[in-house]
């Protein structure tokens, strides 16, 4: 339980970190006041996609925190203890293709299948299925545990 709260409070803070920085992009001055055409154009193609894909998004999928940052065509997503980091790529239709830094592959190719801009699903080819919710920069998911678990003992 308490490692599921930490995992829970840690992932929400990656996804408020990563979409106030950006996700660590490495572009110029010049280009941050341009749109991004991938992520307008992946937030409306494919599977009825209306919104943009850019921000933070959390859910809960199996009982586990699922945290997705987008920004531009860079995109990371922490779901069960793993961290993973790559792209919004237009495959016919926008899709995550991400690398996990420990090498698992339950989330490495991703299909967005819809997107009304503040519920986003997407279908991973190793089987999971995440409904995510756009969450505000700045403020942790709604649905977080509240208090402490009672009995810790405190250093």
């Amino acid at each position: 339980m308490h490692k599921r709260v930490r995992m829970s409070v840690a992932a929400a803070g990656l996804v408020g970190a990563l979409a106030l920085t950006g996700c660590g992009s490495n572009s110029d001055d010049a280009s941050k006041d341009k749109p991004s055409a991938t992520s307008t154009e992946a937030g409306q193609e494919g599977g009825g996609s209306q919104g943009s894909l850019d921000g933070a998004w959390s859910g809960v999928t199996d009982g586990k925190a699922v945290a997705l940052s987008v920004s531009g065509k860079t995109a990371a997503v922490v779901a069960d203890g793993h961290v993973c980091t790559g792209e919004v790529a237009d495959h016919g239709k926008p899709m995550l293709t991400l690398k996990c830094a420990d090498g698992n592959t339950d989330r490495t190719m991703g299909s967005i299948e819809s997107n009304d801009g503040t519920k986003l699903v997407v279908s991973w080819e190793a089987g999971a299925k995440d409904t995510l919710t756009k969450t505000d920069a700045g403020k942790l998911p709604k649905g977080l545990p509240t208090g402490l678990p009672t009995g810790i003992p405190t250093p």
